[in-house]
């Protein structure tokens, strides 16, 4: 089975523009990702609209692939890049890592990479058990369920499942609850089809992609983390990750 990452990276953004490019530590952002992606798969590659990012990562030695700026989602973005990268390299899986989680570890890329075992795996992406109970309610952590096989059943920024006769701060010692954490793998072909799909209801109503999939008969494999992955959206939020790597 053969992988390959791709990072898709936009310089426009409503809250932090020029993202990406932020320094850390001395290094943009999209380094940190690149550099950790790579303890764990052998080919990564950026997928960019903007030339300056395209030029940044030539700069420190990665690789970059231009796509076009119309897309509207990272998943449409990694798949022109997949589409790219496959007339010179022969692959089987994509892995979609978030361009603005500079800490991601290589045992999150393993864990998605190990789904692939099986035949049957489609789309593959990361779990977490939620510790803290304030996490249950919060609208912009998305909650999954799981069937027994470990596969998603729903996607929701609803506090799912909804534990009947108790409490909600009592919840969290009732029953396991998931947090999604958005990275994904995916089959080539099935990448392929993915941005083919018509915008879904279940979708238009949570604003959230995977249930599009869902919602059309895609399987999507967990695995499950313990870590916390440390996303950037806002200046703010790079400043609480220069002070993680003092901590």
């Amino acid at each position: 089975m053969n992988f390959i990452a791709i990072i898709p990276a936009r310089f426009q953004s409503t809250r932090f523009p020029g993202k990406p490019l932020a320094q850390l530590d001395g290094k943009p952002i999209i380094q940190w990702v690149y550099e950790n992606a790579k303890k764990a798969i052998d080919h990564v590659f950026v997928a960019t609209d903007d030339e300056r990012i395209y030029q940044a990562v030539e700069a420190f030695g990665g690789k970059a692939v231009y796509t076009s700026p119309n897309h509207q989602s990272g998943t449409d973005r990694c798949a022109e890049a997949a589409q790219k990268v496959a007339e010179y390299l022969k692959f089987d899986v994509v892995i979609n890592v978030q361009g603005d989680e500079p800490f991601i570890r290589p045992e999150q890329v393993e864990g998605l990479k190990s789904c692939f075992d099986s035949a049957a795996t489609e789309i593959a992406t990361l779990i977490k058990p939620i510790t803290n109970a304030a996490e249950i309610t919060n609208i912009n952590r998305p909650k999954v369920v799981i069937s027994q096989k470990q596969e998603a059943m729903y996607f929701s920024r609803s506090p799912i499942p909804f534990v009947r006769d108790c409490q909600p701060e009592e919840w969290i010692m009732r029953n396991t609850f998931y947090s999604h954490i958005g990275m994904y793998a995916y089959r080539y072909d099935v990448l392929l089809q993915l941005t083919q799909l018509p915008l879904g209801t279940l979708e238009k109503a949570e604003s959230l992609e995977q249930l599009r999939w869902l919602e059309n008969g895609y399987r999507i494999k967990t695995a499950q983390t313990q870590f916390e992955n440390i996303g950037i959206d806002t200046p703010e939020d790079l400043e609480s990750a220069r002070k993680f790597l003092l901590s």
